[in-house]
């Protein structure tokens, strides 16, 4: 299955040019089975780089645009009566997909915030006290734009928890944007017909592949260490809990099997490290206010910690 993983890299890096790290920890966080909140500003390829992932996986997508007046119902689905056979029926919501992306989720109210992340937890939504199971392949993105609060309504810790991962995506190189400007205003054949690499049943296959990834004793310590070591910092005011360690964990297998290992190594945990951990942890007031950068606080926190050998 590793060659089918590679195929769809190389297809994923051909579409969405400047974003390897991210598209790699996209996809690692979908074969791991958990959720990711993408942060940048309009216009840098959010949507784009969700959409591509759903199209190479050939899975459905769905968009919903969050706004103030969006009704849990607007997302979940609803039950109408209709006349002609005099019957009520169930019309699901556009959760009902592979993958959703739910664009600028801190523009709605926390109703609707946790009908999408209840069934982001629970595989599952209630219509009308009816239960019905999302696809067995479910992956929410979420995004939020970092520059504008006016008329937000931002996520509590606690459900910023529920997300594996949380990635910030920058603007490109000069030359990657130049290509970009290119492939929209010239587009290739090979851009525009771009299908699907997998299908829903061998990324199922891929999943259950990862479970023979090795984490060893020493490398599980590594972990709970640094998560520990979050709760012990001074800089932090909130350390993460135990769901950070089983995020960092269940991410660094996915990211050494797309690497072509089955075991996982002490700079996996590194590179998930930041991602895991940087909407797990609330920074002390006096750093916040010297406007101290979280990733950085993390990335001295990893490095306090000894490697395992």
């Amino acid at each position: 299955m590793r060659t089918e993983i590679n195929t769809l890299m190389e297809n994923y890096e051909t579409r969405i040019l400047g974003q390897t790290n991210n598209l790699r920890l996209l996809l690692s966080a979908i074969i791991a089975g958990g959720h990711v909140l993408l942060e940048g500003v309009p216009g840098t390829g959010k949507t784009q780089m969700v959409k591509t992932l759903a199209s190479l996986l050939g899975g459905d997508f769905q968009r919903i645009q969050f706004t103030p007046d969006l009704l849990p119902s607007d997302i979940t689905g609803s039950t109408i009566y209709n006349m002609k056979n005099g019957v009520f029926e169930t019309l699901k919501g556009p959760i009902f997909a592979n993958v959703v992306l739910a664009d600028e989720i801190n523009r709605t109210p926390a109703k609707t915030q946790a009908a999408l992340l209840e069934a982001m937890e629970e595989k599952q939504v209630t219509i009308q006290g009816e239960t019905y199971l999302l696809p067995e392949v479910f992956f929410v993105v979420a995004t939020q734009n970092p520059i504008e609060f006016e008329g937000t309504y931002p996520l509590p810790e606690a459900q910023q928890d529920r997300f594996l991962l949380k990635l910030y995506i920058d603007f490109p190189s000069v030359q990657e944007e130049i290509e970009v400007l290119r492939n929209v205003l010239y587009p290739s054949v090979l851009w525009n017909e771009m299908g699907s690499v997998l299908d829903i049943e061998t990324f199922l296959s891929i999943r259950k592949e990862i479970e023979a990834v090795t984490i060893s004793d020493e490398m599980s310590s590594y972990i709970v260490q640094i998560v520990r070591k979050t709760r012990e910092t001074e800089s932090i005011r909130y350390g993460a809990s135990t769901r950070a360690a089983i995020a960092i964990g269940k991410v660094a297998r996915a990211w050494a099997y797309i690497s072509g290992r089955d075991y996982v190594t002490p700079d996996d945990v590194k590179v998930i490290a930041q991602p895991a951990l940087r909407h797990r942890i609330q920074l002390s007031p006096y750093l916040e206010l010297e406007g101290v950068n979280i990733d950085q606080v993390i990335e001295e926190l990893v490095g306090q910690v000894p490697v395992p050998r």
